[in-house]
């Protein structure tokens, strides 16, 4: 309608004067009007649809970020948590492994010492063992070797 009118008045004004390269007549405050108009429509029906939905793009983009780089924060404190406890266990583990070390080497140096007790123990018995025998060896040959004088001097004596 507003087009109309302003056809309807430019019309009117070409009939009346035909002018040089500007008319500064009715027809300048007529196309400013137009002018005006045709930005407030196209701002309120183009640049303010659209730059809500880029207001609302960059907003999605920086909570996005933000979220994303809370995560990101988040998840190296538990990687960081995680590497001490697991730097934790490793020390407990090591710590497990050189006392069980420690308890077995104990007890094998119980046992090696029970071992050599029962060892000299055998030795010891096995010592007596030989005297004893040594002993009754000696007595048997010494009570052979009477038998034997006897037999030799009474075959020297008989002779």
């Amino acid at each position: 309608m507003i087009e109309l009118l302003s056809l309807k008045l430019a019309e009117s004004v070409q009939t009346e004067v035909e002018g040089g390269l500007f008319d500064f007549n009715a027809t300048l405050p007529l196309m400013a009007l137009q002018f005006l108009v045709l930005m407030i429509l196209l701002d309120n029906i183009f640049y303010k649809p659209v730059s809500k939905v880029l207001d609302d793009r960059d907003e999605y983009i920086r909570n996005s970020l933000t979220t994303a780089s809370a995560s990101l924060n988040k998840a190296n404190e538990l990687t960081l948590q995680y590497e001490q406890e697991l730097a934790h266990a490793r020390k407990d583990a090591q710590e497990l492994i050189r006392k069980s070390q420690k308890d077995a080497q104990e007890v094998v140096l119980v046992k090696i010492k029970t071992a050599q007790k029962d060892a000299e123990i055998l030795i010891a018995e096995a010592s007596q063992q030989l005297v004893l025998q040594k002993e009754q060896a000696i007595k048997t040959l010494e009570s052979q070797v009477e038998a034997l004088s006897n037999k030799i001097k009474v075959k020297l004596l008989n002779s």
